[in-house]
């Protein structure tokens, strides 16, 4: 009797502790669901100037964007008119405290390439409905205009342009917002003389993830202002900058020339960035088919006399003296120093708009054929100036057989026009190269043009790297794990962690970026 009641007792436990055990899970289950189903009432109670949206139509837009390979549904779109919809919204998040799964996330143009402006089950934010106050252009000794976060670069240009004057940095595809760039660093060939988008900012306003609105500058909040250049969408929301301006040309001189030499390339290229009063505008391409480098040139600009050659570099002159194009003789006098194929020398003048504004063209092409909206498996490196020959023979010579499914581009930068207070990682040299690898993949192909040869040729190039110890670092790079964010930042990791536990101690901002999963907190 002893041992059956011995028994009965350890199996009366057993099914005690069963029991609770599913009590317990189904209480956190109802919890979850509870919560999850009340959210969406909560948010609707807000008092808004703008609205939030639950259509099917605006969720499922806002989970997409250029890169086109991963979708993270939101719960809800929000379409502010004015900033305080926006602190609203995220002061709301933040006082549901930890113990909510809700996120939010900037969507500007919707550029983003592996999901960084999506919020699975959360809030994206549609950056591009604030349309107040208006942009506002100032002329003087130092002039500037104060844009929203969510207007497109393109439309700066032709605004400033209307009073002679335009930014200074750009990108190299305009139809972007102001946010997502400075969100990033934003570069182009004009970067070696005037640094990043992100180096000619003078003032931000910014929401952090407590829902608070801080203007900030160098002189005013200056942790938050660098913090939020270059940080990924972290420590806060974007919502107006006073961008830096300059005197601008209405004609550029357009220059192409070819080399067929990847040393002498480089060479001319390091050259012209130290060269004050050449070109203001440097950007290389490297094409390692060499039919598709024929009918590319042919399509283009169409030389008399095309060269077989594997390398092309163009460069494009922008006069500061901002309205007349320069001299026959000025143009020769900078080329003589140069060891491009002669025979290969193109020239063209076209109005400033038509030159930064160039891919857009390219977009509207491909639009019209179907081939703007697949997958964009980008790969952008930058590579320090000792290593980008032993990363150009193994890259360029091994791992990429051709090119005919995107441009490579590749260009030096000056680190002295870099701010390192900003959270932007860059090598640890005083030049390095931007090298990036603009890959548009046919969805149904299985050669060297589909997603998966792609990816597994971006995969090679960034294991040679490591294998190699280049001391690359990715630009808008992508990483799945928080270790890997670690080791991208590497002793800049602390700090960065820090500001995230100062601006956005809730994780609350963009989870797709995937560096600081929310965690939740059942109280």
């Amino acid at each position: 009797m002893r041992y059956l009641s011995l028994s009965l007792t350890r199996e009366y436990n057993i099914m005690f502790i069963r029991g609770f055990m599913i009590l317990f899970l189904s209480c956190i289950t109802i919890r979850l669901n509870f919560s999850i189903s009340t959210i969406p009432s909560s948010l609707k109670t807000l008092p808004l100037e703008g609205h939030l949206s639950f259509a099917e139509a605006d969720l499922k837009h806002a989970a997409r964007d250029f890169g086109n390979r991963y979708q993270s549904h939101p719960m809800a779109v929000l379409h502010p008119k004015s900033v305080s919809d926006i602190a609203a919204t995220i002061k709301h998040v933040w006082n549901l405290g930890p113990s909510s799964h809700l996120t939010i996330a900037a969507r500007g143009h919707g550029h983003s390439l592996h999901g960084q402006a999506q919020a699975h089950g959360g809030v994206v934010i549609n950056m591009e409905s604030i349309k107040v106050p208006q942009m506002q252009v100032y002329s003087g000794e130092f002039p500037y205009v104060d844009v929203s976060g969510g207007e497109l670069w393109v439309n700066i240009l032709h605004e400033t342009l209307r009073f002679g004057l335009a930014p200074r940095s750009w990108t190299d595809y305009l139809h972007l917002t102001v946010g997502g760039t400075l969100s990033n660093a934003g570069v182009s060939g004009q970067a070696f003389r005037h640094g990043p988008q992100i180096s000619n900012v003078q003032k931000l306003e910014v929401v952090t993830g407590t829902g608070e609105v801080v203007n900030c500058s160098d002189e005013k909040n200056g942790e938050l202002f660098y913090s939020v250049l270059g940080g990924l969408g972290q420590f806060g929301i974007i919502t107006r900058a006073r961008i830096f301006l300059e005197p601008a040309p209405t004609m550029v001189k357009w220059i192409r020339v070819l080399y067929a030499d990847f040393t002498a390339f480089t060479r001319d290229q390091e050259q012209l960035i130290f060269s004050q009063k050449a070109f203001d505008y440097i950007e290389g391409f490297v094409i390692i088919n060499r039919t598709g480098l024929l009918n590319n040139w042919r399509l283009s600009f169409n030389p008399q006399d095309p060269v077989e050659a594997s390398l092309l570099s163009r460069t494009g002159q922008i006069l500061q003296s901002g309205r007349k194009l320069c001299s026959k003789s000025e143009v020769e006098k900078h080329l003589t120093h140069l060891n491009y194929i002669p025979s290969t020398l193109f020239q063209t003048e076209v109005t400033y708009v038509d030159f930064l504004d160039r891919v857009h063209i390219t977009e509207v092409k491909l639009r019209s054929k179907g081939l703007w909206d697949i997958p964009h498996p980008w790969l952008n490196l930058f590579i320090p100036q000792s290593k980008i020959q032993k990363f150009a023979k193994e890259v360029f010579g091994n791992i990429v057989r051709e090119t005919s499914n995107g441009p490579v581009l590749i260009y030096p930068v000056n680190k002295s026009k870099w701010d390192n207070r900003t959270s932007v990682v860059t090598p640890e040299e005083d030049i390095f190269y931007l090298v990036a690898f603009l890959a548009s993949a046919i969805p149904s192909s299985n050669g060297p043009d589909g997603l998966e040869h792609i990816l597994s040729q971006n995969k090679r190039i960034l294991e040679y790297c490591e294998r190699a110890q280049l001391g690359v670092k990715q630009y808008l790079a992508h990483y799945t794990t928080q270790e890997q964010w670690r080791v991208h930042f590497g002793p800049q990791w602390e700090i960065f962690q820090q500001r995230k536990s100062v601006y956005d101690p809730l994780a609350i901002l963009a989870p797709g970026q995937g560096i600081f999963p929310k965690s939740i907190t059942l109280a």
